[in-house]
């Protein structure tokens, strides 16, 4: 057995020992020392194994861990595609739910993982929770990553799969297009609904689940949260590097940094989720503010117990899971009553 996988069923394990029981979304507050007693522990394991922290290494790692993590929450049925783009093509996967929603859109989901690692596995039991809590299908797509791929090539793979899952509405069956993503994959649906606005194009509603929104400056999240939790500034160095190459350059571009962006006025509503600790909690904020300051609809969900990424510990954490069932509740109502649906 490899060592991921003794690594998986050990937390599977943890989580039962501790009291892992869900707590309510708040607003947005921060109650100090209330991280999810999991989460606790999980951090200390995370200092205990600092490892090269490559672009290519972490990607290993992550897609390493995640995978053997899976466990494979039932939906109604999955199917892997092909995305043609003017690039080649894109790897994609479509989710069906077991009970439907009728006239439900489709939900294009970007996965999270810094734009350097990440993919349709690593992100598969999100996506099943995602899906069939909402009753509505969603399609994860695999974008091209850095440093194979940098700026802009994930942006334009959002962007132009989206463009290609608004002409496919009919032969899936759904109302209308919905966009979401977590963390880097938050960042591209927000700027893929952007563009798309602009185009005058209809997106139905964005899901952002702790996305990164401005690479342009430092907030008091990035240091409360930036050292020893489950997403540092040491890491996210890393990854803007292999993603942007001059991060200086690039920060204040609104398809990097979507907060510096002026909103649309036809921006999709949206449901933003944050984490209490979680140095993106501020970004996340800061983007609901944005989009409030515009007049786009906006709501947002605050998970004060957990931190960065808790979408990929649904399997060996409950209260993540039962955070990401909450999650797909509120986006279900949000999406099927939008009056673009």
């Amino acid at each position: 057995m490899s060592a991921s996988r003794v690594k998986g069923r050990f937390l599977r394990g943890l989580d039962g020992m501790l009291d892992a029981g869900a707590h309510p979304a708040s607003p947005d507050t921060h109650a100090v020392d209330q991280l999810s007693p999991f989460l606790q522990v999980l951090r200390c394991l995370r200092r205990l194994g600092r490892r090269d922290g490559s672009a290519m290494a972490s990607r290993q790692r992550f897609r390493a861990d995640m995978v053997a993590f899976q466990a494979g929450f039932a939906v109604g049925s999955t199917q892997d595609l092909s995305i043609p783009t003017d690039q080649g093509s894109l790897a994609a996967r479509l989710y069906h739910p077991s009970s439907p929603a009728s006239l439900a859109p489709l939900t294009v989901f970007f996965h999270g993982g810094g734009f350097i690692m990440g993919d349709l596995d690593t992100h598969d039991d999100a996506c099943r929770l995602l899906c069939e809590g909402s009753g509505m299908p969603l399609l994860s797509v695999a974008y091209r990553l850095a440093p194979e791929a940098p700026f802009p090539a994930a942006v334009d793979d959002a962007v132009a799969s989206a463009r290609w899952a608004l002409k496919q509405l009919d032969a899936f069956g759904v109302t209308g297009l919905a966009l979401g993503g977590d963390s880097a994959g938050a960042n591209l649906a927000a700027v893929a609904a952007a563009r798309l606005a602009q185009e005058g194009q209809h997106v139905v509603a964005q899901l952002l689940i702790y996305p990164g929104t401005d690479l342009s400056q430092t907030r008091p999240s990035h240091a409360q949260f930036g050292a020893g939790y489950f997403l540092d500034r040491a890491e996210r160095e890393t990854f803007y590097g292999a993603y942007l190459g001059d991060v200086r350059a690039l920060a204040t571009d609104p398809r990097v940094s979507p907060l510096l962006a002026s909103v649309p006025l036809e921006m999709a509503s949206a449901l933003v989720v944050t984490a209490g600790y979680d140095m993106l909690k501020d970004e996340g904020q800061a983007y609901v503010h944005h989009l409030r300051r515009a007049d786009t609809p906006v709501q947002h969900l605050h998970f004060p117990r957990l931190g960065h990424a808790f979408i990929n510990l649904a399997s060996v954490h409950r209260e993540s899971r039962t955070a990401v069932a909450q999650i797909a509740r509120q986006w279900r109502a949000l999406a099927l009553k939008s009056p673009r649906n």
